[in-house]
């Protein structure tokens, strides 16, 4: 539900970074008349390809996601860290056009990136059938030329041994007519020294094609690298300064792994910069939140290089001259009163489906039936939001009549299938409603059993977990006040440096996520278990 409120007087603010705290990573930006949107990687989560809205830059609210259905997007089987990687967002003859990439695979140098167009005349849709594209490579996006044509750039990937795997960015011109790529593929920048080369965003200003591209990795060494040219096709010329910006070398930064940008001209003609970066809990440390955005601003003289002040990312940055526009606030508590989930929630590898979602069946209850094991990649049945700050928590309260040991339902700190904190209720083997608390560290499960805690008959328990820097802890409400449970849990294995994992030079797994809590139901026995819960309140301390 939109809640529109009278836009206040143009004041001297400030853009606080990270303007999308927790998981939002790789921001496309556009801008179409007063309305500002970011899109965001989702990954293995639904809805695909996270939006928010502003109109000052400075206030953003969240619109949930475009890629809702399986008819966009079929997550089943992902991966972890797979799926919608780098969507792109345009906007040309009345229509949105969002770009994306479905990644199946990144072992051996095989990424298998299917890259998809849907059009809609309105953010909140409807969405076109998707065109199935090129899958030369990922990170594909846009570029509409004043010429009226429209291109289509991406990385050009290399599988074979000993080539290098980002093999450039590539070009291709798309007919909208026909829906369809038309022409050759042409490679138009092999990068600079960085390496990695990837991104791409394309943009003709002062007789100039400028191209933004990411470079160096998503992680200590990124940048945002500007090369320009006067012809489509090149040759492009790298800033000879060095990057528009990054973090590398400066561990000092509150702001790190800056990188994979994109640009927005505003209504006065000021530029600014949309990039991710992360927050570490220790200099170079484990990142819980993720991978964040974050907005510079840009000075961008006609004819002449853009550049970002002292090319590092700031944690405060002078807002553009217009009128300031915050949203309402959120509620801290979700009642699960409206007929779909707010646009707070993500759920896990399949669509918020009456199939295994209910908000109808019982009156400001969350209903979940069932899924898989945290293992299974098909039917989980996980509803999460990101993790905004490294103090929070989520509280509910939850009625669950388990059968037996096949039925669990509570509440989890979560990062994928391999690394996870999770409390809930079950039934114990002598009969007794239990709540157990087990952990998964990449993939190497330890339980608690002295920690058990006979949960009675009570029809209501209310279940916690809380995030404290780098330690997760959980509690429970049995009726009679909230207990903590005696652990502290480690917080950072919830991170993308814990989950990536190398073997002999190539990548066993890899983390490009982050941190949620969520609410987690799993009926290993198909036999139709469910939980209902009552409410969930999420809050940062």
């Amino acid at each position: 539900m939109s809640t529109e409120i009278a836009p206040l007087p143009a004041v001297t603010r400030s853009i606080r970074n990270p303007v999308l705290t927790g998981f939002h990573p790789d921001p496309s930006i556009l801008r179409v008349g007063d309305d500002y949107y970011l899109a965001t990687s989702t990954f293995e989560w639904y809805p695909g390809v996270g939006i928010h809205h502003s109109r000052d830059l400075v206030h953003w609210r969240p619109l949930g996601g475009i890629v809702t259905e399986r008819r966009l997007l079929d997550l089943r089987g992902c991966g972890d860290s797979n799926g919608v990687w780098a969507p792109d967002l345009t906007w040309h003859d009345g229509l949105f056009h969002l770009v994306y990439s479905d990644v199946a695979s990144f072992a051996s140098g095989y990424w298998d990136p299917q890259n998809y167009l849907t059009t809609a005349p309105d953010i909140g849709g409807p969405w076109s059938d998707p065109v199935k594209l090129h899958a030369h490579g990922f990170d594909a996006a846009l570029f509409h030329d004043t010429d009226g044509s429209t291109w289509l750039l991406s990385l050009s990937a290399d599988w074979r041994p000993g080539r290098d795997r980002f093999g450039g960015i590539e070009i291709q011109r798309y007919d909208r007519e026909r829906g369809r790529l038309v022409g050759e593929a042409r490679i138009i920048f092999h990068g600079t020294s960085a390496g990695l080369t990837e991104g791409p965003h394309l943009y003709r200003r002062d007789g100039w094609y400028w191209l933004v591209t990411a470079e160096g990795g998503t992680s200590w060494e990124h940048q945002v690298t500007v090369a320009r040219s006067r012809h489509l096709f090149g040759p492009y010329l790298a800033d000879p300064r060095g990057p528009l910006l990054t973090s590398a070398g400066r561990p000092d930064l509150r702001l790190q792994k800056a990188g994979h940008g994109c640009l927005v001209e505003t209504q006065q003609g000021d530029w600014y910069l949309a990039h991710l970066v992360a927050r570490p809990y220790s200099p170079l440390g484990n990142c819980v939140l993720g991978r964040e955005t974050a907005i510079q601003r840009v000075d961008w003289p006609d004819g002449q290089w853009p550049t970002v002040p002292g090319r590092v990312p700031a944690d405060t940055v002078a807002a553009p001259d217009l009128p300031a526009h915050p949203w309402p606030e959120e509620p801290a508590t979700d009642h699960f009163d409206g007929p779909t989930l707010s646009a707070r929630w993500s759920t896990l590898r399949r669509p918020a489906g009456e199939d295994w979602l209910d908000l109808s069946a019982r009156p400001s209850h969350l209903r979940l039936h069932g899924g898989q094991s945290p293992v299974g990649r098909q039917t989980p049945s996980l509803v999460a939001r990101r993790v905004g700050a490294e103090r929070c928590v989520l509280e509910t309260v939850v009625e669950f009549d388990p059968a037996d040991h096949r039925q669990l339902a509570g509440v989890t700190a979560y990062y994928n299938t391999t690394n996870w904190h999770h409390l809930y209720l079950t039934r114990a083997d002598d009969g007794r409603r239990v709540l157990e608390l087990l952990s998964c560290d990449r993939g190497r499960r330890t339980a608690y059993p002295e920690l058990t805690v006979d949960a009675g008959d009570g029809a209501r328990v209310g279940l916690r977990a809380r995030f404290d820097g780098p330690v997760v802890r959980f509690g429970y409400d049995l009726g009679d006040g909230w207990r903590d449970l005696p652990v502290d849990l480690d917080a950072t294995i919830l991170s993308d440096e814990h989950a990536a994992l190398v073997v002999d030079g190539e990548p066993a797994a890899w983390g490009f996520t982050g941190a949620f809590l969520g609410l987690w139901v799993q009926d290993l026995g198909g036999d139709g278990g469910y939980a209902d819960f009552d409410h969930a309140t999420y809050r940062q301390e």
